[in-house]
């Protein structure tokens, strides 16, 4: 075989080849440019947080950036639209949170459904509330305050950011299960909420443990119970709600979603880097500081815990008759 025929066959084996090798360059291989975070919440707090968390995460592992971009307003109503709106690509992420499973029945005009636009994707934190009291008030365990709250009606009050925050339907909730009752003080966040209770303008709250921990371990605060039906790892001495009221259980969660119709291959190659972040020994650890713990599982399982609390929170409301401020 001549050099000239041998350079021909190579040549044609090569071109033969072609087909195989540029076919995935032609098919666009996700992610191929920037991914957007949407976070519905203002920044600093530990949801947005987390969110920064696993997106410096997906971006080390995907090879691209993903930026986080707040949009915070209406109880993160705005962010939730503009993710509903945007195209089903996978470029565009949401961070979804128990704010959402609210917000389906707290607000009665909402231009989308978020159960059936939004897609899940995976958990990211279980991050649950603490039943924090101002050191002046005589109780100092559960049955003692809920005990207090019915031999003084009335005279008990409760701050929260606001009707329907999670603070605000984590109280309510206790009210129900409880049967007593509990007068509601609103302020515009968590911030003044927080300020007012440190100083005894208040005398109770459920605030995140992200939050109050400094205060609880200070002294300035007392914690009477974390909000999950198992004890907290940031709190291991302080008993869960669960304990004393069976069955009580309210755990703030985030975790992402997408717009509907995104390809299964995309929420599945973000589902498993996702659970592949929470795995992570630093990740782990920084979420411990946070207050909250991974929450690591499949869309289906995530899809399972948004349609649970949606029922859960829409009861407690028409109960309650919580109206959107």
């Amino acid at each position: 075989m001549t050099i000239a025929r041998r350079r021909l066959l190579q040549l044609a084996a090569s071109v033969a080849a072609l087909p195989l090798v540029v076919s995935p360059v032609r098919a666009e291989t996700y992610p191929a440019r920037p991914i957007r975070l949407i976070v519905p919440q203002a920044a600093g707090g530990a949801s947005d947080i987390s969110a920064r968390l696993i997106g410096q995460w997906l971006s080390d592992r995907l090879g691209q950036p993903c930026l986080i971009e707040n949009r915070p307003g209406a109880g993160g109503n705005i962010g939730t639209e503009a993710v509903v709106t945007a195209a089903p690509d996978g470029y565009t992420l949401l961070l979804v949170g128990s704010f959402n499973t609210i917000n389906a029945t707290l607000y009665d005009k909402l231009s989308f459904n978020f159960i059936r636009d939004i897609a899940p994707v995976g958990g990211v934190m279980r991050n649950p509330l603490v039943m924090a009291v101002h050191p002046s008030l005589s109780a100092r365990t559960v049955p003692e305050l809920i005990a207090y709250a019915k031999a003084n009606p009335g005279k008990l009050n409760f701050g929260s950011a606001g009707n329907g925050s999670p603070q605000h339907m984590a109280a309510e909730l206790f009210k129900m299960m409880t049967g007593i009752e509990m007068m509601h003080v609103r302020y515009r966040g968590s911030a003044a909420l927080l300020t007012d209770l440190v100083r005894g303008e208040i005398q109770l709250a459920f605030d995140p443990i992200f939050s109050s921990l400094e205060h609880v371990k200070s002294g300035t605060l007392r914690a009477l119970a974390v909000t999950t039906a198992t004890r907290a790892p940031a709190l291991p001495d302080i008993p869960a709600l669960g304990e004393v009221v069976p069955g009580y259980e309210s755990v703030g969660w985030v975790g992402i979603g997408v717009p509907r119709d995104t390809p299964a291959q995309i929420v599945d190659k973000l589902n498993a880097e996702i659970n592949a972040g929470l795995a992570d020994a630093a990740i782990k650890a920084r979420l411990t500081e946070l207050g909250g713990a991974p929450l690591p599982g499949s869309p289906d399982e995530l899809g399972r815990l948004i349609a649970e609390q949606t029922e859960r929170w829409g009861k407690v409301i028409r109960t309650a008759q919580i109206r959107a401020e």
